[in-house]
């Protein structure tokens, strides 16, 4: 077999809107990206919804519309991909690192708000393997010290403490008592790369909560001036007859979704419920087979929550990273692409070179170095499942990993 990590799955319903798209004329930022934000607003229960061409832009965006500043301090988890930390370095602040907490892949949240000062203006939960984090705890964390939080900007003021911005990258569709992701936090950030559940094959989001005082129209243009150079209209904008004159309101930057992105996503977005499903079914075959030898698989499942089942993150005991490493190329020798998620920011040259050492991460280290992920994917037939729980319970056996 020839099992590939983590495949699009595309149909002729997304080909067909790309080409419907393509002869419309509409190739950049238009009415099918209006569309696409409207019905994930739609999807999740939010106001606003903003498309823009990664969910690293989502979230730079994010912080520097929120206001945070060099000298500003961001939390974060050490256990995450380089996005949800390199935008605090983008703009300036201070990047904090949180270990995770030993048993999952959160946070320490007791570590988390050990290390909130008086500058610390947001906090980045990641949802990793599409599971979402403990926004009721992190609330409560943040609330309790609301007493050091000193806004500065008009959104830090509606909210009044700390902002809690999810990088819910992996999280589109995770489900909390009934609810679905953008309804925890803040703001919530969404990536539609290539490798997601949805995909627009480069794309992100963002969706926020109302705040008291905050007009959610003005929030919205103030992220479409920032991914499109300051500009005060848009491309569809300036169609109108003779609206050609425009005026840059401040230098900004480059992110916009164009229609071509938004169309594979509207097609994308039909399919969802579907694709979800046929993911937690793989998860819940996986469980059964992995569970009753000892490993610990990333818990999407519980009685009050469910994951977007984007990554099958695997933990097997007893093994170190030379092991682990071993397993993975085994496995590739067998056809089957697998992966790791995550070699903790610590362990990452860029951030060693801004001061961190893994050493200060002990948990986050111990996560990674037994953590292999295996596909989880809407193309997986049952038969190649099957093949993947045999190859690599074949190998671990040889191993006498049990």
């Amino acid at each position: 077999m020839n099992i590939p990590f983590s495949p699009p799955d595309i149909t002729e319903l997304e080909i067909q809107e790309v080409i419907d798209a393509l002869k419309s004329g509409w190739i950049t930022t238009g009415p099918r990206t209006k569309e696409f934000e409207n019905r994930i607003a739609s999807y999740i229960g939010a106001s606003k919804a903003v498309c823009l061409n990664s969910a690293t832009a989502a979230l730079e965006l994010t912080l520097r519309i929120i206001g945070v500043k060099p000298g500003d301090e961001v939390i974060t988890s050490a256990y995450t991909y380089t996005a949800s930390a390199s935008v605090v370095e983008h703009i300036g602040a201070k990047l904090v690192l949180i270990d995770t907490d030993g048993e999952t892949f959160e946070m320490d949240y007791d570590k988390l708000e050990d290390a909130i000062t008086s500058k610390t203006k947001v906090v980045i939960p990641v949802d990793i393997g599409g599971k979402l984090c403990d926004y009721d705890r992190i609330k409560k964390i943040v609330d309790r010290k609301s007493a050091i939080f000193s806004p500065e900007t008009e959104i830090q003021n509606s909210i009044n403490r700390i902002a809690i911005v999810a990088d819910s990258a992996h999280g589109f569709g995770a489900k909390y008592k009934g609810s679905v992701s953008g309804n925890f936090a803040d703001f919530t950030t969404f990536s539609f790369h290539a490798v997601k559940n949805l995909t627009t094959a480069e794309g992100g989001a963002v969706v926020w909560k109302d705040m008291s005082g905050i007009d959610n129209e003005w929030l919205y243009n103030e992220f479409m001036l920032a991914s499109l150079h300051g500009q005060s209209k848009d491309a569809l904008a300036k169609t109108k007859l003779g609206a050609w004159e425009y005026d840059i309101v401040y230098p900004a930057y480059k992110c916009n979704m164009t229609d071509i992105n938004a169309a594979i996503g509207l097609k994308q977005l039909e399919r969802y419920e579907e694709l979800i499903n046929r993911r937690r079914e793989i998860i819940d075959r996986y469980d059964r087979s992995f569970t009753e030898k000892g490993f610990k698989p990333l818990t999407h499942f519980t009685s009050d929550s469910s994951s977007s089942g984007h990554l099958y993150l695997l933990r097997i005991p007893g093994i170190g990273v030379e092991q682990r490493n071993q397993i993975i190329t085994e496995m590739a020798e067998r056809g089957v692409a697998t992966n790791v998620h995550y070699k903790p920011l610590p362990m990452m040259t860029a951030y060693k070179n801004l001061g961190f050492d893994i050493s200060d991460y002990p948990n986050a280290y111990h996560m990674y170095e037994n953590e292999i992920t295996l596909p989880l994917h809407t193309k997986l037939s049952d038969e190649e499942v099957e093949y993947i729980i045999e190859n690599l319970l074949e190998i671990t056996e040889h191993m006498r990993l049990f």
